[in-house]
C-alpha cells in the first residue's frame, strides 16, 4: 500500500514562498542554500508528508564557525504563513508555537554528504537516521490527526540541503523499539546559547571586517579578504610552564588547505571565513616522556566551536593535502594507527596547553601549569606524531617548544593526582581498527526501554 502510495506522488520539493529571507532556492525547488548570517533558514516541503515516508535530505554543504546545526521536524500547512511571519529560528521561536514539532540534528552527524532521513509514524512518533544505518527515536507526541508539512531549518553550520526522492520507512516493531537509540537532543537552553553565541559573533564579524579593511589600508601590508596574518601577541607565560623550552619541534608542512603557516612554522592561523580542513601535525614524533607546550589564540573572530588532539603512527610526509579531511574521525578507517580526542574544556585566548606521552602508553595533558590528568593510552611500540584540528574559537596554535621530563609517578587510578576529569576521559577519545586489542572505539550512544 505505501509502494503505491509513492508511486504516485511527486516527490517532495522546497515550498517557493514559505521560507526564511536568507533562503535561495534552485530552479527545482530541490536545493535550498542559506545565503549571509546563521539564521533566517527556515524552509518547509511543498506538500504534506505521509505517515512513514521518509523525508531524506543530503547535506551539500557544512561551514564550520557557527554553533548548531540543521533543525527539522513536522508542522502544519506553511502556506498560511506570510514571509513577516517566519521567524528567524525554529528553536525556539516556532517550537513554542502550538502545532510546530523540530528538534535540532546533533552536530557530530552534521557532515557534508551525509544522508539524513526522517519520519513520523501513525503514533506521533519522528525517527530519523543516518546515512541509512539503524533509526534514532527523535521526537514523540505529534499530532497526526491532520496533514502534516516537513520543517527544516537551514541552521548554523549547516548550509546547504537537497531534498531526495522519498522512501518509506519500514514500521516500528516492538523488538526494534526496544533497541532503538534514544536521540540525544540539545535542551532549549542549548539552543537559546547557540543563537545567542552565533549572533556575537556575526557582529564580531562585521568588526573584523572593518579592521581586515583597514589593514589593508597600511602602506607595504600585503594582505587578502581570507586570511588574517599570524601576529601572536606576546604574553606574560604561565605559572608552571617551563622557563626554557627545546624549539626543535615545528608544525609539518603538511597540513590541511585552510591553515596558513608562520615563516618559522611555529605557528598556524585558520582563514577565518573558511575553516574547515584545518589538520596540522608536528614534523617530528614526540619522545616518551617529552612534554609539548602548545598556546592556543584567536584573532579577534569569536568563533564557536572546538579544538581536536590526537596521535598517529602515520609519517605526514606520505599524506597529501587533498587526503585530509575536514572531521578527524575519518582518518580512523585508515591502516595507520589514530587516536583523537575532541572533549577538551572551553578555552581561552592565551591559554597554554601541554601534552605529554608516559612510557606506559598514557597521554596526559595540562591547562596553564595545572595537571588535566590522562586523555586517552596509546601504543608506544611505535613512533607517534601529535596532530591537532584548528576550529570554532581556536584560530591560532602555537608551539612555545618542548622539554624532556623525568618519570611520572602514575597513581592506581592512573592519572597523577587522580584529576576530576579522569573519570570520563575514556569517553572522549576514539581509535582506529589498527588499535590493540585492548582498546576499542567507543561511542555516546544511549538506549532506553520503549512501548509501541
Amino acid at each position: 500500500e505505501r509502494r503505491s502510495v509513492l508511486a504516485i506522488t511527486e516527490p517532495p520539493r522546497f515550498h517557493s514562498q514559505a521560507k526564511g529571507k536568507n533562503v535561495r532556492l534552485d530552479a527545482h525547488s530541490r536545493k535550498a542554500t542559506r545565503r549571509n548570517s546563521f539564521c533566517n533558514g527556515v524552509t518547509f516541503t511543498n506538500r504534506p508528508i505521509h505517515l512513514y515516508e521518509k523525508v531524506r535530505l543530503k547535506l551539500v554543504a557544512v561551514h564550520h564557525g557557527w554553533s548548531g546545526a540543521l533543525r527539522f521536524g513536522f508542522t502544519h500547512d506553511p502556506s498560511l504563513m506570510s514571509s513577516e511571519e517566519i521567524p528567524k529560528y525554529a528553536c525556539p521561536d516556532l517550537v513554542t508555537r502550538p502545532g510546530y514539532w523540530a528538534k535540532a540534528l546533533p552536530e557530530r552527524f552534521a557532515v557534508r554528504d551525509n544522508i539524513l532521513a526522517f519520519w513520523v509514524d501513525r503514533h506521533g512518533r519522528v525517527f530519523y537516521s543516518i546515512n541509512d544505518e539503524e533509526p534514532i527515536l527523535f521526537h514523540c507526541g505529534i499530532k497526526v490527526s491532520g496533514p502534516l508539512w516537513a520543517l527544516i531549518d537551514v541552521y548554523g553550520i549547516t548550509h546547504e540541503v537537497q531534498i531526495l526522492d522519498s522512501m518509506f520507512a519500514e514500521t516500528m516493531t516492538t523488538a526494534r523499539l526496544s533497541t532503538a537509540r534514544l536521540s540525544t537532543c540539545l535542551p532549549q537552553s542549548n539552543h537559546d546559547s547557540a543563537n545567542f553565541n552565533n549572533n556575537e559573533l556575526e557582529n564580531n564579524q562585521v568588526v573584523a571586517k572593518i579592521a581586515n579593511l583597514n589593514l589593508s589600508r597600511v602602506q607595504g601590508l600585503a594582505t587578502d579578504n581570507h586570511i588574517i596574518p599570524c601576529c601572536p601577541n606576546r604574553r606574560q607565560r604561565a605559572q608552571g610552564v617551563p622557563a626554557f623550552l627545546d624549539t626543535d619541534l615545528r608544525f609539518h608542512p603538511t597540513r590541511g588547505p585552510d591553515v596558513t603557516f608562520s615563516q618559522d612554522r611555529m605557528v598556524a592561523c585558520t582563514n577565518w571565513q573558511e575553516s574547515n580542513r584545518t589538520l596540522v601535525f608536528s614534523d617530528r614524533p614526540l619522545h616518551i616522556g617529552e612534554s609539548l607546550f602548545v598556546e592556543v589564540g584567536h584573532l579577534g573572530l569569536p568563533y564557536y566551536g572546538a579544538l581536536s588532539f590526537g596521535v598517529t603512527s602515520c609519517d605526514p610526509s606520505t599524506l597529501r593535502t587533498n587526503e585530509l579531511p575536514a572531521d578527524p574521525d575519518f582518518l580512523l578507517d585508515r591502516k595507520e594507527y589514530w587516536v583523537v580526542y575532541r572533549a577538551f574544556p572551553v578555552l581561552s585566548s592565551g591559554d597554554i596547553l601541554s601534552f605529554m606521552v608516559l612510557p606506559n602508553g598514557e597521554v596526559h595533558h595540562g591547562v596553564n601549569g595545572a595537571s588535566r590528568g590522562m586523555l586517552m593510552c596509546v601504543d608506544t611500540s611505535q613512533s607517534l606524531w601529535v596532530f591537532f584540528t584548528i576550529h570554532g574559537v581556536i584560530n591560532q596554535l602555537k608551539i612555545l617548544g618542548t622539554v624532556q621530563s623525568s618519570p611520572v609517578t602514575v597513581s592506581p587510578s592512573g592519572s597523577p593526582g587522580g584529576s576530576q576529569y579522569d573519570s570520563d576521559s575514556d569517553m572522549a577519545f576514539s581509535v582506529n581498527r589498527s588499535s590493540s586489542a585492548s582498546e576499542s572505539s567507543l561511542g555516546e550512544d544511549s538506549s532506553g526501554e520503549l512501548h509501541p
